[in-house]
């Protein structure tokens, strides 16, 4: 054959010898169209081998010497491929290769072979070979007439080479030797070598197979197959079968530097292993000791004890959060004196979106520790933590030690997030199980059940969040260093929207500050406007809607940049969905403005008070709770014990007194409007107005005497943005003033009250 141009394809897992037949499904595209311009040609192809499967198609990845074809038909199937019947012609070597449109053409030369030239050495060699079919025959049946009739009749020995080559011999690397030897003589050593091979590995299997049947019961298919295992390791002379796998495991166990009990624990499941226990319990033992072999153990990543990195990347991530960034610098402080030192179990308690899970992923920067984060919302199963015993299938380690592997590393920060939302069932208490997992003196040796045995938790730093403590059982409250988030003031949204918020949702769509600014009276009206929320969830989500519209904005109008302010934001979020809060327009009697705290933050409520001719009856409306019940119950039991002090000349049996709360749709409960509602009413009573710029807050005794309350800072901040002046607040409460940033006290006087006489001549007008 002269030198010729035709398609190449390459086949894996299949090695083509002359003067044979081939059935090969082609599925790459770049192949079907080669077989469809060899079909538009003379129907020849060239089949070759590849070095590299997954390299495809390229000048070096090609084996030179494979053989010329001619396609007898071919067939596209439902699933797109092509399915071709080939007749395997003459070896032939490709001198490289030249990319077509959609294929790949190669350069074909015929191989010269050198015929062996003593007759008495090809007729040995022919000999040899049939010897070795006839010996195959013996101890591998084979079926086909037609195959048995071929090796018998050929008389060529090179042809004899590449049939039994092909039909015969199993290993693609002795295929490839034979295909690739133009030598006949050298063919037919490497035939004779193969096929020795070949018997051997026969001869090998037909023995194991019979010591597998030996024992083999019937229907036990699984049985068969381990014992199948079992004899081609007795082969081996390896008679459990897992003697290299422990050596691997035991390798493994020597660089983890496990402690003694953990080895000694080991070394008991290597044995089991060794037992023969049936396959199933294998595959759980197997799984046991991976398990084991994957914590990390005494691996520990090195911590920061710089202070100051530290609060610088706290100060990187979070605007605020003073009290949490204390703590931390705190900790780190007191680990460059003492390196043993147990790590602390904080809880960031506070409201939704304020931060609590990002300043745990902050503090695991912060001190160089790998971060894994555990929900705890909705958990009612004690084995979720304590592990399942490994006495039944499906058994696992519980949540604590499958962090811990996470991790990757002994002293990781875990965030337990939601840990005031356990639950218990009949499955146990999970707050429980939390008792040994957070208590310091208890943790060094934490035995979780699936383990069976102890693993030290005290070098990891636990971090819990919650949003109330209310739920939080007291013994596990009590293992807990409380620090409360407070919800944000809109000075401290206005810093977090502007450093944090507005280029994070920049960035994630693809914005520059350029293209789209947000002015500060637009952000600080998205805040006052928009939102109602302790954290800043809902003020990203909606700096993100912006986002959207400012860029369908930009590809309709060609691609200007935009500038949101607060005359233009209703252009993106619709109508104002929250007035600002204000002051009354004059001095009202009966109505008094008092201050609380909520779960979006501090705000203003007014109280009204109407006196009417009655029976005696007291009525308070607008969807008040039990403890508003009784402050009106302990503010109207002072007024009646001391009318004629404060200048009230009405007859009780005769007047029907009614207290309402705007908003009566929405729920209010709370210890701190008992002196708001003494106020009010004591104003209808007196017909005295109460100041409009005053706002008051404080539980009230039936002796008179004011009590403190929380949320002072909310409610101040609540009492700034409405407008109010002067805020009357319990004495006991003064010291919670310095916590109040210099901002939010202004411009404003405080009252500091003991009693109610110290409220009324603050807020009646005389």
């Amino acid at each position: 054959m002269t030198k010729k141009l035709m398609p190449i394809i390459l086949l894996e897992g299949m090695v083509p010898f002359p003067k044979n037949n081939y059935s090969i499904n082609i599925e790459q595209n770049e192949d079907i169209e080669g077989i469809r311009a060899a079909l538009g040609n003379d129907n020849y192809i060239f089949l070759a081998n590849m070095h590299d499967a997954s390299t495809g198609m390229k000048d070096d990845n090609i084996k030179r010497i494979g053989v010329t074809a001619r396609i007898k038909n071919a067939m596209r199937g439902l699933d797109g491929n092509v399915k071709i019947n080939v007749e395997a012609m003459e070896r032939a070597f490709c001198s490289g290769i030249e990319q077509q449109e959609d294929f790949y053409l190669c350069s074909v030369d015929s191989v010269n072979e050198i015929q062996v030239i003593n007759p008495d050495e090809n007729a040995a060699s022919m000999e040899a070979l049939q010897d070795l079919f006839n010996k195959y025959r013996s101890i591998t049946p084979i079926s086909s007439g037609v195959l048995l009739n071929e090796i018998r009749t050929i008389k060529n020995l090179g042809e004899l080479c590449d049939k039994l080559g092909d039909k015969i011999i199993k290993t693609l690397k002795d295929k490839r030797a034979i295909l690739e030897e133009s030598d006949i003589a050298e063919r037919a050593l490497l035939t004779i070598q193969a096929m020795e091979r070949e018997n051997l590995r026969t001869n090998i299997k037909n023995d194991i197979m019979i010591k597998a049947r030996e024992n083999m019961e019937e229907q036990q298919k699984e049985y068969f197959l381990r014992e199948e295992l079992k004899a081609i390791n007795d082969e081996l002379g390896d008679k459990s079968g897992v003697g290299e796998e422990i050596s691997d495991y035991r390798k493994r166990m020597d660089e983890k530097n496990l402690p003694d009990y953990a080895v000694e624990k080991l070394e008991k499941e290597f044995d089991r292993l060794k037992s023969g226990q049936i396959s199933q319990e294998a595959s759980y033992i197997r799984d046991y000791i991976d398990t084991v072999l994957e914590l990390p153990w005494a691996y520990v990543t090195e911590e920061n004890k710089d202070i100051v990195k530290a609060e610088k990347i706290l100060n990187e991530d979070h605007y605020g959060l003073e009290k949490v960034k204390e703590r931390i610098v705190e900790y780190l402080a007191v680990r460059m004196r003492v390196n043993d030192l147990n790590a602390p179990i904080l809880c960031l308690v506070g409201p939704p979106g304020v931060g609590k899970t990002s300043i745990a992923k902050s503090i695991a920067r912060a001190t160089g520790r790998n971060f894994v984060r555990m929900s705890l919302g909705g958990l009612s199963d004690e084995a979720e933590i304590r592990g399942h015993r490994r006495t039944y299938i499906g058994s696992m380690p519980g949540r604590i030690i499958t962090s811990i592997r996470q991790a990757k590393s002994s002293n990781p920060l875990m965030l337990l997030d939601e840990i005031d939302k356990l639950g218990s069932s009949y499955k146990g208490d999970p707050s429980s199980a939390f008792l040994e997992v957070l208590d310091g003196e208890q943790n060094s040796t934490f035995r979780d059940n699936y383990l069976e045995m102890a693993y030290d938790l005290s070098k990891v730093l636990f971090v819990c969040t919650a949003n109330s403590l209310d739920t939080i059982p007291g013994p596990l409250r009590d293992r807990l260093e409380i620090v409360e988030l407070s919800s944000y003031t809109a000075q401290e949204k206005l810093h977090i929207a502007e450093d944090f918020l507005i280029p994070k949702q920049l960035k994630a769509h693809g914005l520059t500050k350029k293209e789209l600014k947000f002015r500060t009276k637009a952000v600080e009206e998205l805040i006052d406007c928009y939102t109602r929320e302790a954290g800043v969830r809902s003020l990203e989500r909606l700096i993100g809607s912006i986002c959207r519209k400012a860029i369908k904005e930009k590809l309709t109008n060609d691609d200007k940049n935009i500038s949101v302010t607060a005359k233009n934001l209703t252009d993106y979020l619709g109508r104002k969905k929250f007035l600002p809060e204000t002051i009354a327009a004059k001095d009202e009697v009966g109505i008094c403005r008092g201050l609380a705290w909520t779960s979006v933050g501090g705000c203003t409520l007014n109280v009204e008070v109407n006196i009417l001719k009655g029976k005696g009856n007291f009525k308070i409306t607008g969807n008040i709770g039990k403890v508003m019940e009784e402050s009106y119950n302990a503010a109207l039991s002072y007024i009646r014990a001391n009318s004629d002090k404060l200048g009230i000349d009405i007859n009780f049996d005769e007047t029907d007194i009614h207290i309402h709360i705007p908003e009566g749709a929405t729920p209010k409960d709370g210890p701190s409007a008992g002196i708001t509602m003494a106020t009010a009413m004591i104003s209808a009573m007196t017909d005295k107005p109460v100041r409009k710029d005053i706002a008051m807050t404080g539980e009230i005794s039936i002796r008179g005497k004011v009590m403190p309350i929380g949320g002072l800072k909310e409610k101040v901040l609540a009492a700034k943005r409405a407008g109010v002046k002067k805020v009357i607040i319990p004495i006991e409460n003064g010291p919670d003033l310095d916590e109040i940033p210099e901002y939010g006290k202004a411009d404003m006087e405080f009252v500091l009250a003991s009693k109610m006489q110290d409220v009324l001549s603050n807020s009646l007008v005389k």
